[in-house]
């Protein structure tokens, strides 16, 4: 009887220790690498599998200062030279965008440094302004950048700024600008400069724009909107009294050209600092190309990135070439031809 027991006290024991061991298939964290689930509040681009553990995928954030069509092909340009250089497979970009607040600005830069981004591209002024408050340690490329001493306050501006920031500008010859006004209406006496106050480097190009005007015997008057929201009164105000219009490289005006064009649409010349705005309500401007600026931009990630440059000692970059353009309908609707040198935007 003790046996019997004894052999069913081993059997049973046998049988626990059998189950315990079975059922360790699955493993303990069966959550991905993914999203969280959560929808995405812009654009991100997630890495393919490069079949290597060893491979740095580099994480990239990319700050945009408000959607417009020079803004837009800046961060084309920087995206098709990460891919060119790194391969689609060798970074990530998240993609947000201020929507034309600087104050947003601020919440995504702060949301890189959160996230310990291997760069940010901050694309427009108050997007590198931001993100250089936001961190002194992540490198940080601008770019549509007018004039980066204006940005950051530095006075006889060598071309490096010496920190964690570096990057491209858009800034065209401006005194070739308000030489295209004397070329167009050689008869026009008062030129009005319409900007956005709150954008230091659209302040430096109308003040700048000004002494080559006044210098050509042109009457000038500055006239300037906050945000959005009195573009038109301003505007108005500024064709009523003034010849020709002069707008700069200027973020607030690019987002509010169908307001401007309503205003001055057959009745006044508009003169402009990017083909973008140009576009939308202007008969001619001196023009980059955002694409351009945007892939130099890239490229000079890459250096950084993948050959250790130091931003610090990285200067400044700017475009390779400029080009005289005109907008055909509004020079239909002006009855003025074109001088000759001038390409159509298509």
């Amino acid at each position: 009887m003790k046996k019997n027991l004894l052999a069913l006290i081993l059997t049973l024991a046998m049988a626990l220790s059998l189950a315990a061991c079975g059922g360790g298939d699955a493993p303990a964290d069966s959550a991905g690498s993914g999203n969280s689930g959560e929808a995405p509040s812009a654009e991100t681009q997630e890495p393919a599998d490069s079949g290597s553990g060893d491979k740095k995928v580099y994480e990239v954030g990319i700050s945009q200062f408000v959607t417009h069509d020079a803004l837009d092909a800046a961060t084309q340009g920087f995206i098709a030279a990460m891919n060119d250089k790194l391969g689609e497979d060798g970074w990530h970009y998240d993609l947000q965008n201020a929507a034309n607040d600087p104050a947003t600005c601020s919440t995504i830069a702060n949301s890189f440094v959160s996230k310990n981004v291997d760069l940010i591209m901050a694309n427009a002024t108050p997007a590198v302004q931001a993100a250089a408050a936001a961190t002194g340690d992540i490198p940080i490329l601008g770019t549509s950048v007018t004039e980066y001493g204006v940005a950051f306050n530095i006075e006889n501006f060598s071309g490096t700024l010496g920190t964690n920031v570096s990057g491209t500008s858009d800034l065209a010859p401006l005194d070739q600008q308000a030489e295209m006004i004397k070329e167009w209406y050689p008869d026009a006496k008062t030129v009005g400069l319409l900007y956005c106050s709150n954008e230091a480097n659209s302040q430096y190009q109308v003040d700048t724009v000004q002494g080559f005007l006044e210098g050509m015997g042109f009457t000038c008057t500055q006239y300037a909107f906050t945000d959005s929201n009195d573009v038109a009164a301003v505007c108005q105000t500024a064709a009523d009294a003034s010849d020709v219009l002069y707008i700069p490289t200027d973020n607030t005006a690019a987002s509010n050209t169908p307001i401007i064009d309503n205003i001055c649409h057959g009745t006044i010349p508009v003169f402009c600092g990017e083909e973008g705005i140009c576009a939308g309500c202007g008969i001619a401007t001196l023009s980059i190309s955002y694409y351009d600026i945007g892939y130099k931009t890239g490229e000079m990630a890459a250096q950084i990135l993948t050959e250790g440059a130091d931003i610090s000692t990285m200067p400044i970059e700017y475009a390779p070439e400029f080009v005289k353009k005109y907008n055909p309908p509004m020079c239909e609707a002006l009855n003025i031809t074109a001088p000759e040198g001038y390409e159509a935007i298509g």
